[in-house]
């Protein structure tokens, strides 16, 4: 059976014995041209309008200049890639497969592990970002049985060019006019699209290279301005009838004065010292803040992640911030994902099993969800259940990325809470009460504390006729202790907010009628909604039990 490769063509395995670009020796002998020495918004449009009709070169140097010189740019296409990195990733089989497709799925997802530095060949294709496209070169060798990388390399933009007809088509540059059509399962060819438009122009360096340009003309302005402001203009003054060897002397002395603060004159010429030079680096300083901004919003979509200072508009514009971060991310996950199962998982099972379907391939997919507050769901999810909704355990388990237990592993259980009944009075002693009918403890309401069991008239009776007989605990004593046990961490909070307050205040040398003010504006903000429960908790005890007294009395 013919192995096909990606695109549906035959291919002969024998090429995958040595590297594509083994064969071009003028390659690996290539040295980066930095068109950025000496970049002029004439030459920069020249060089992407050469890009745009198809040559490349120019065009992918000036990319690695400007992350080399430019530590912003470099920062924040750095936190772009490396986001990706945190993110975790599987093999999984497609929606409705069978047993089959899984373990595929799990083999393939045990050869892409155990790719040397596998994390970096991700990071290697995320330099499309930034260029457009990037090309990693597969080293295959067959050790055993299996075909199996031995290295993945990547190679640089200025290796290859556009096809002539389409400008489409990425070519490895053979000293061919038109280029060699890349090896079949040799190459993981990554296109990253920043924006629609043909491979040349989808690059992000296409948008980032003009602040990159305007930034550089500030910076060389604000450091000739740093280099003269300051220094007080000289100027020198030679008698009528001086000769050119006398000015020239004049000339040399007025200009060495200024960074050597020393120098000689001939007699009777003289140097006057003006007023130092008058300005300001703000206005650089807004250029090139300008600058980076711009480039912090092409690369991140969003500035705040890259300003340290203050915005003072609290957390919720940084959360808005982060969201837009988090969609580039989805984005650049989803990207990269079809690219890897495309080049390299494919390539993988169809050389090793020849049982790959490309219409329904497992696919490499990166965990993009955000773990869910499990606090949050374990309040609502009892409540939501105990109203009747049905809730599917699998929708559950996704949700809060808690996986399936095998068989015989080992699961966490939740222990039944131990409570001792004394046997002679049948009093709870976890402050619970006992059956009337003398069943033993009453269970408490789910989630109610043991402390706070909603009593009966007869239990309390209960209780009371054994306090009576004299061989009970003193209930009421035990009661209120259970009460006074919440009064303090209650409070706490409350208390706290006050000597905030107060803190505040002595920290800004106020007086008491301002102490007062701030008291009043803190009094709104204190959560008494607890505080008040307990006192209605503790309110209601008191009532059943001083109900139960009086019919013992009776």
């Amino acid at each position: 059976m013919a192995i096909l490769d990606q695109f549906g063509r035959p291919i002969d395995t024998g090429i995958l014995r040595e590297p594509q670009s083994a064969r071009v020796a003028s390659l690996h002998q290539m040295f980066a041209g930095h068109p950025s020495r000496g970049l002029t918004p004439q030459k920069l449009a020249r060089i992407l309008d050469d890009a745009e009709g198809g040559s490349i070169i120019d065009q992918a140097d000036l990319g690695e200049d400007m992350e080399e010189k430019d530590a912003h740019i470099l920062a924040e296409l750095s936190k772009r890639k490396r986001a990706l990195l945190t993110l975790d990733w599987d093999v999984i089989a497609p929606e409705g497969a069978d047993a089959s497709a899984g373990r595929l799925a799990d083999h393939a997802k045990e050869m892409l592990a155990a790719i040397p530095d596998i994390e970096d060949v991700m990071l290697d294709a995320l330099d499309a970002i930034g260029k457009g496209f990037a090309c990693l070169e597969i080293d295959w060798h067959r050790p055993g049985r299996e075909w199996v990388p031995r290295q993945i390399h990547w190679r640089p933009q200025n290796w290859f060019q556009l096809d002539i007809l389409t400008r489409r088509e990425i070519r490895l540059r053979d000293n061919s006019g038109d280029g060699a059509p890349l090896t079949p399962f040799g190459w993981v060819f990554h296109v990253h699209k920043a924006k629609s438009g043909y491979v040349g122009r989808g690059g992000l360096h296409r948008v980032l290279c003009w602040p990159y340009l305007f930034k550089n003309y500030a910076v060389r302005d604000l450091a000739e301005f740093l280099e003269i402001y300051g220094l007080p203009m000289r100027l020198g003054t030679y008698p009528p009838g001086a000769s050119d060897r006398e000015k020239a002397t004049l000339l040399q002395a007025v200009t060495s004065i200024g960074h050597g603060a020393a120098g000689i004159v001939p007699e009777g010429m003289r140097i006057e010292f003006q007023e130092a030079a008058k300005g300001t680096h703000d206005p650089f300083q807004a250029m090139m803040d300008w600058c980076e901004r711009s480039q912090s919003k092409a690369i991140l979509g969003q500035t705040l992640s890259a300003e340290a200072k203050a915005t003072g508009l609290g957390s919720g514009l940084a959360n808005v911030h982060n969201e837009v971060r988090r969609d580039i991310l989805e984005g650049d996950a989803r990207q990269l994902a079809a690219t890897l199962t495309r080049d390299l998982v494919y390539p993988l099972l169809v050389l090793n099993s020849a049982q790959a379907d490309l219409a329904r391939l497992v696919r490499l997919e990166f965990d993009t969800r955000e773990p869910e507050d499990l606090a949050l769901y374990a309040d609502a999810l009892p409540k939501l259940v105990d109203a009747g909704l049905k809730i599917p355990a699998n929708w559950a388990r996704e949700r809060l990325q808690i996986p399936e237990p095998q068989d015989g592993e080992e699961v966490l259980e939740r222990r039944a809470a131990q409570n001792t009944v004394a046997p002679e009075t049948g009093v709870d002693r976890g402050g619970g009460m006992p059956d009337p009918a003398g069943n033993g403890p009453r269970s408490p309401e789910p989630g109610t504390p043991l402390r706070y069991r909603a009593l009966s008239a007869r239990a309390a009776r209960a209780a009371l006729a054994a306090i009576a007989r004299d061989d009970g605990p003193d209930l009421v004593d035990e009661l209120a202790a259970a009460a006074l046990e919440d009064w303090q961490p209650t409070m706490e909070p409350m208390v706290e907010r006050i000597r905030q307050a107060l803190r505040d205040s002595a920290a800004a040398g106020e007086g008491v009628e301002q102490f007062q003010q701030r008291l009043a504006q803190a009094l709104p903000e204190l959560d008494v909604a607890q505080f008040a429960e307990l006192l209605a908790r503790a309110a209601f005890l008191s009532r059943l039990l001083g109900e139960a007294d009086v019919e013992l009395d009776r």
